[in-house]
This record gives C-alpha cells, sequence and structure tokens, in this order.
C-alpha cells in the first residue's frame, strides 16, 4: 500500500441515527486539508497494530478544506473497520489518506440525477455540494428502510430538489425509475450509490428502460456477487513491459498477489476492485475483468485492476 498518512483528530462526533455515526476530522496541526472533488473517498488507518484499513467516501462540501466528514454505518458482521470507527471519540487521532476519486461529475452532463440507497447518500451528498454551487440542474432521490434510517434527512427533507423514499412508508412514495427518473436522455448523467441489491435494481432497471450505460455512474461499496465468487480455475504469466520480468500467477493468487510478493512496487488499497487504486494498464494480451470499479469504456481502453481480474490469455503484460 502507497499511502502517506496524513494526522487527523476527531473534532466533533454525532450519531447520525442508531447505526450511523458522523465524524468531523481536523488535521491535526491545524492547516488546510488536500483539496478533494465530490464522490472522493479516503483510506483510513482504522487499526494501526493491525494494519486495518477501510475506505469511507467524504460527504462534507468539497470547497470546505479545514474538515474531511466521514458518515459510517456499523456492519453487524464487521471485522474491525466500522466498529472500530464507531469507537471513536473527540479528540482521538485518526491516520487517513489523501482523497481518490474514481466517481466523480461527469463535466459533459447538463443535467444529474443522484440515487442514493443508505448509506449510499455520502459520495452523493457531497455531489449534491458541488452541483448547488455551479448552479447545475439536478435532483437527488434517497431510498432508505425508514426515517429513522436515514442520514441527514433534517437538512434534506426540506429541498425541494430531493426525494424521499422509505420503505415503510405509502407505496405511492417508494422509488420508480420510470416515474422518478424517466425516459433516457443523452443529457443527463444517473449516479448510483448503496447496498448491493439496491444498486443491481436501479441499474438493471435503468438499462432495460433504454439508458446507455455510459450515462450510469457508480460506487460500490462491496464487490458483487457474481465476483466475489470468481472461480481462479488456471495459471497464467504476467508481463512487467518496464522490466521484462515475469511471473506465474497461480488459480489461488491475484495478479497482485504475486506481485507484492516479489517486491514490485505495486499500487493497491482495498484489495476488493471497488476503489480503482490498484489499476494499471494492459500492454498486451486478454484480461479477465473481475473488479467493480471501471467501466466498460475504461476496460476497453485497457484498464485493469490486479487485485480482482485475471487473465483469459497465457500471458499478460502491464505497463509496470
Amino acid at each position: 500500500m502507497n499511502n502517506t498518512w496524513l494526522d487527523t483528530v476527531v473534532e466533533d462526533r454525532r450519531d447520525e441515527t442508531d447505526r450511523i455515526v458522523v465524524l468531523e476530522l481536523l488535521s491535526a496541526d491545524g492547516s488546510d486539508l488536500p483539496e478533494f472533488a465530490a464522490g472522493a473517498h479516503v483510506d483510513v488507518l482504522v487499526n494501526e497494530r493491525l494494519g486495518l484499513v477501510r475506505q469511507y467516501s467524504l460527504c462534507g462540501p468539497p470547497h470546505d478544506r479545514s474538515r474531511y466528514r466521514l458518515a459510517v454505518l456499523i456492519e453487524s458482521a464487521s471485522r474491525g473497520g466500522s466498529a472500530g470507527m464507531h469507537a471513536l471519540s473527540k479528540g482521538d487521532l485518526v491516520r487517513v489518506s489523501k482523497p481518490r476519486n474514481k466517481f466523480g461529475i461527469d463535466d459533459e452532463a447538463r443535467r444529474h440525477v443522484l440515487l442514493a440507497g443508505g448509506i449510499g447518500i455520502t459520495p452523493l451528498l457531497a455531489m449534491s455540494h458541488t452541483l448547488d454551487s455551479i448552479g447545475a440542474e439536478y435532483e437527488m432521490h434517497y431510498c432508505a428502510r425508514s426515517r429513522s434510517d436515514a442520514a441527514f434527512v433534517e437538512d434534506l427533507e426540506d429541498d425541494p430538489r430531493v426525494t424521499l423514499h422509505f420503505d415503510n412508508g405509502p407505496d405511492d412514495q417508494r422509488l420508480s425509475l420510470s416515474t422518478d427518473v424517466g425516459s433516457p436522455r443523452s443529457d443527463t448523467a444517473l449516479y448510483v450509490c448503496g447496498p448491493g441489491g439496491f444498486m443491481d435494481f436501479v441499474v438493471s432497471s435503468a438499462l432495460n428502460a433504454g439508458w446507455d450505460a455510459s450515462s450510469i455512474h457508480m460506487e460500490r461499496f462491496a464487490p458483487t456477487e457474481a465476483n466475489a465468487a470468481s472461480k481462479d480455475d488456471e495459471s497464467f504469466i504476467v508481463r512487467l513491459a518496464r522490466s521484462g520480468r515475469e511471473f506465474e500467477v497461480p488459480p489461488q493468487d491475484t495478479v497482485l498477489d504475486v506481485l507484492l510478493h516479489n517486491e514490485v512496487d505495486a499500487p493497491y488499497s482495498c484489495q476488493q476492485g471497488i476503489c480503482g487504486e490498484c489499476v494499471v494498464a494492459v500492454l498486451a494480451g486478454e484480461p479477465d475483468h473481475r473488479d467493480d470499479v471501471l467501466t466498460d469504456r475504461e476496460h476497453e481502453q485497457g484498464q485493469f485492476a490486479t487485485c480482482t481480474s485475471r487473465s483469459h490469455s497465457t500471458i499478460l503484460e502491464l505497463d509496470l
């Protein structure tokens, strides 16, 4: 992992819901934090002794460099990440990376539709701050199990561009892609973030309604079941173009595993194919893409996630 850690301090901590905590992080030395664009996330070193690192979206206004705002959902089966974040108190030191972004605002779109499910509101909230500041045309649809499960609802409920959809509410206020989003428009970008089931529903419904895949932008918090269950059933050779070194990638290992084992200075972060930090260019060979962060166009352009994807060809040459 190639992070240069920034020392921050928890300036404020509040329980937004029974399961979501909001943390305000300030630079430990009082300086401005590195700038970020809407949709960005940071790595958080949750437990330095265990090397436990997790990724969380920045949900505050991007123009405010005095602080980073994170909203973290406690997971019932937490492996230490969300539980560690919920255990933080005001004054605690937190080490974070510089922001990274694979989920930015489409500069070519004239209209923007933000579709959030649950904790997926976090990157979309930052997008709404930016779109509002530049006077862009946008609307947000925020889906949650109930009002009490929804973060930032008091800030959003009076905004005419925001529609709230609660599972326990009347049927007529539930999200309907056909009426709430409408027919496909070439000038419109859709942004989707939330739990896997919510995202699968929204994306498949949009595609079935005729929306072009290039108009749909998404960020996942976990790999899809299909990619998580992919079988690594054949070995192949990964060749590094800059040095000419070659390594065998066995069925049980990822390309990234092999690179790190052989002390190759390769970028990485989440190791789940959802953050984009490990992406490198394929120069030759036929990749078997198994990530959940790159678009079809980026795959066609030769971008490759070393932490999850494999190869259909015997040799895969990378720009490393």
